[in-house]
């Protein structure tokens, strides 16, 4: 009775946190309603029309070229659903294509949801230049001092760099009068003319490159650059992967420095990838935004190998609330929080004219670290991997961050553009640029690698503190002692495509996370995290002589994970992170202790 009684509570605990979850779907499911086919290069082109004909007449759907730059990458797209695609997958047609998928729909992070009308009183603007920038709301610009953008102008201002705004399109309201454009293009409606629609591209442009000292509005980052307004998302905020991905090529082929994509979504897709390395061979920085849904993981296209993710801060130069973090975060900048967001120039719709306005999200983020992007190539550093090495090298570290809430920290554009001019490169950090192959990333920024490699270590030390009543160590007592202490904590960076993440949280957890594995928190479950969990398997496991080691190894590796815990970040659900929480993983880390001497005692 006993033990279905634990058994029970075990299965209470897992089932609660899998309705707490929040980062299931971010980097696995995606919307969409049309099909990409990319037919292989050196195929005649007779052939592929003659095949778009036969699929037309057996489908009754008609592929059309995606623009008028599809035709060298012969990239079709036409009308359908998943039983479509799995038809066309096992087709004869399939022969003559280099893959088939789905046309997934990313968006505009969704806005955070704010009560209340945002504050009127701004941050303390005292030690700001009376006379430079003469922009009247430039003390407002709070965002603008948290990354020490005066003494990053000292050195330089983005002039020579030209960086493409992939978004709703970019209209030249006031404040961008007097800002450079270079020739852009509207890949939802195929024309030349970018003009926005929505308001966000603009407001986006603005942060990157407003016109600075003219007398009205505000200030932008890297305001000598030039802007290159894509149009990639309708006036309703949402486009298709293969517009986007054409856009990052039109931007690499038309000489682009810096790519900022403001936008998101679900489902891994080839023909993205094989854009976003495009534009890395060809010199280009790419940069996105993680996601407003505060998953535990960013949002394509920021999960992506080779692109540079970005999580949002308040005027706190805390995480906002509504970020997302985890995999695929590569460094942190202003997105604005619940009393202060970011203010720009930018559409406004109704009277067709433009008004400053303040939006916030990781959307704001992204382009603050794309025009730091531009201050650091116009100094000089022309390799995208060396701009993204320094951009991680200068931000200002933040201890403890288990979460990956900051990546490689906060953006800081005065040491970024100091270590620019040095003209000596660090060497390129890993981040969100790990291993990447067509359906596997590993990206090593999520990874919380010392605290897991402590408490690994000290499973082992405790070990070896009654090494005389072990055995020789056999694999099931070890795999008790890595499960218990550090869990498969490498697989915490991975992502596989058509799989879901919520897996691979689990094996990345230690048995003590497993209460709040699924749902990303560092706070620890008091049922898992506790001497019931090596009770549980002791339990169930007793009566096998074999497998009884694993459990006797479970529990040391659950005294040293909870011990370690305990040390250095203690959190505990219900309990909060103070002295409470402290002495119960203490006093739970010694009971697990005990118990495994306790039946090793002969």
């Amino acid at each position: 009775m006993k033990k279905f009684l634990l058994l029970f509570v075990v299965v209470l605990g897992l089932v609660w946190a899998l309705s707490q979850f929040k980062g299931h779907s971010t980097a696995i499911e995606g919307e969409f309603d049309s099909i990409v086919m990319d037919f292989r290069e050196g195929v005649p082109a007779e052939q592929i029309l003659g095949q778009v004909d036969a699929i037309a007449q057996q489908f009754n759907v008609t592929p059309q070229l995606n623009s008028e730059f599809s035709q060298a990458d012969n990239l079709y797209i036409l009308k359908g659903d998943r039983q479509l695609l799995e038809q066309l997958r096992k087709s004869p047609f399939a022969k003559n294509t280099e893959y088939i998928e789905p046309n997934y729909i990313y968006q505009l992070p969704q806005s955070p949801d704010l009560p209340g009308s945002s504050a009127t009183s701004w941050p303390d603007s005292q030690g700001l230049t009376d006379k430079w920038p003469n922009d009247p709301d430039y003390p407002k610009q709070w965002n603008l001092r948290d990354i020490n953008i005066e003494a990053a102008w000292k050195r330089t201002r983005g002039k020579g760099v030209t960086v493409a705004v992939i978004d709703t399109g970019v209209s030249r309201v006031v404040d961008l009068q007097q800002t450079q454009m270079v020739r852009g293009y509207d890949f939802v409606n195929d024309k030349e003319d970018a003009a926005d629609d929505h308001g966000h591209g603009t407001h986006v442009a603005g942060t990157i490159a407003q016109t600075t000292n003219n007398g009205y509005g505000v200030a932008g980052i890297a305001h000598e650059a030039s802007i290159m307004p894509l149009k990639v998302l309708s006036a309703r905020g949402s486009g298709t992967v293969s517009d986007i991905a054409e856009a990052i090529r039109f931007a690499a082929d038309n000489r682009a420095d810096v790519i900022n994509m403001s936008l998101g979504g679900g489902g891994d897709s080839q023909v993205m990838r094989e854009a976003i390395d495009y534009a890395n061979k060809k010199g280009v920085v790419v940069i996105a935004a993680a996601g407003n849904a505060n998953y535990n993981s960013a949002s394509y296209p920021a999960l992506y190998p080779r692109v540079v993710g970005v999580s949002a801060l308040d005027s706190a130069e805390q995480k906002a609330f509504y970020s997302n973090y985890g995999k695929g975060v590569d460094i942190s900048a202003p997105g604005g929080g619940r009393e202060h967001g970011i203010l720009q120039d930018t559409v406004n719709l109704r009277s067709n004219g433009s008004t400053l306005m303040e939006f916030r999200g990781t959307s704001m983020a992204s382009p603050h670290v794309a025009g730091v992007a531009a201050l650091v190539k116009a100094a000089g550093v022309k390799n995208p991997n060396a701009v993204v090495s320094i951009l991680q090298k200068s931000a200002r570290k933040v201890d403890d961050d288990h979460l990956n809430h900051y990546g490689a920290g906060r953006l800081d554009a005065a040491e970024a553009v100091r270590l620019a001019s040095l003209g000596r490169l660090p060497f390129p950090g890993l981040g969100n640029w790990g291993w990447n192959w067509n359906c596997l990333g590993v990206d090593f920024g999520a990874i919380a690698v010392l605290p897991k490699l402590t408490m690994l270590a000290f499973a082992i030390l405790l070990s070896w503190f009654l090494r005389r009543f072990l055995p020789k160590w056999n694999w099931l007592f070890v795999a008790g002692l890595v499960l218990g202490s550090s869990g498969l904590f490498f697989l915490r960076g991975v992502t596989l495509a058509g799989f879901p993440q919520w897996p691979l949280q689990l094996l990345s957890s230690s048995i003590p996370e497993l209460g709040t594995a699924i749902q990303g928190t560092a706070a620890l479950n008091p049922i898992f995290a506790s001497v019931v969990s090596p009770i549980v398997l002791f339990a169930f496991l007793w009566g096998n002589s074999r497998w009884r080691w694993f459990a006797i190894g479970s529990s040391l590796g659950i005294a040293a994970c909870l011990a370690v815990s305990a040390a250095i970040a203690p959190s505990v659900v219900w309990l909060g992170s103070g002295t409470l929480a402290r002495g119960f993983l203490f006093a739970n880390a010694l009971l697990c202790f005990y118990l495994a001497r306790l039946t090793l005692k002969p």
